[in-house]
């Protein structure tokens, strides 16, 4: 990527051949050429305008939707931590760091009598919800942001309305090279104890559907029919990513240490000993059979990043 002395002073933290592995909720992959965790908000803007224009940057959340191959990231790895996971409530209006968890802000807001309970159930963190416009039971970030405040490549400080963001299912379009900072979001009244009571019921209806104890990194795939689950009784599952698969006979399927959960089969996950070759290996096996099966093309929700590990 870089040598040493092309990489700028900074006050945060900078580390070289950094194993991102245990970065990752899967836990598997190789180094990033650097990795840097800025002290502030200054220190990224001055760190991305120092930084050499052909050095790639990629920022990191809490790798709880990624894959990083075996080889390792040929970039400058960007990831917030302390100093970017504040949460304020004010009215209706919750504002959250980029590293503050998605589970953290819908419990803040509830005790403050504001509804972002569905995020209480996503993994992650509100940087990755923003940049995937995670959802489910029907809500999408998309219906509750505000604005979104990012640092440029160039290291400029910027300020983005939703419809800057062009937001789909499950993506976003952001700044090349941008790093998302902070999100303010909207949400509806509602009492606090009742908020508290439905996150109860959503996270107990959650680990009895979902291997939460397994590795894994949430939903593999999105759902072919390009909306989340609602929730409800009636919801329909034809076009649901788990049905499709379970039709083409994937529930359980393994490869090397990588396996289909048994219990959700839309969730890949890390056996023990999986490589992230043998993860990708396998969901790219669930796509081949699932489009043999059905005709259906399933798109990964996982992000893949890196290059595979050469002989």
């Amino acid at each position: 990527m870089t040598t040493a002395t092309e990489v700028p002073e900074a006050r945060g933290k900078l580390s070289a051949d950094r194993l991102l592995a245990d970065l990752t909720w899967l836990r598997v992959g190789g180094p990033a050429d650097c990795l840097f965790q800025p002290a502030d908000t200054k220190d990224l803007q001055d760190f991305l305008r120092a930084l050499p224009d052909d050095v790639p940057v990629f920022p990191m959340g809490v790798g709880s939707n990624l894959i990083v191959r075996d080889g390792g990231l040929r970039a400058m790895v960007i990831r917030l931590g302390r100093g970017f996971n504040g949460i304020s409530v004010e009215g209706n209006s919750v504002t959250a760091g980029a590293a503050a968890l998605d589970a953290h802000v819908a419990r803040k807001a509830a005790d403050e009598g504001v509804d972002l309970t569905f995020l209480r159930t996503i993994p992650g963190s509100i940087g990755g919800a923003v940049r995937m416009n995670a959802g489910c039971y029907g809500s999408y970030t998309a219906d509750v942001l505000r604005k979104a405040t990012i640092v440029t490549r160039q290291g400029e400080l910027v300020e983005l309305a939703p419809e800057d963001l062009n937001f789909r299912y499950r993506q976003s379009d952001l700044p090349e090279g941008a790093v998302l900072i902070s999100a303010t979001f909207e949400g509806p009244s509602g009492d606090p104890e009742e908020l508290h009571a439905r996150m109860s019921a959503q996270l107990q209806k959650r680990d009895e559907t979902q291997p939460t104890k397994d590795r894994s990194a949430g939903s593999t795939f999105r759902n072919p029919a390009g909306f989340s689950s609602t929730g409800r009784a009636d919801d329909v599952h034809d076009l649901k990513a788990w049905k499709v698969i379970d039709d083409a006979g994937m529930r359980g399927a393994t490869r090397g240490g990588a396996q289909m959960s048994e219990k959700h089969s839309n969730f890949l996950i890390n056996t023990g000993d999986a490589s992230a070759a043998d993860l990708e290996g396998l969901g790219e096996e669930v796509r081949k059979k699932v489009y043999e099966t059905s005709g259906i093309t399933l798109e990964w929700e996982i992000m893949r990043i890196g290059d595979p590990l050469t002989e």
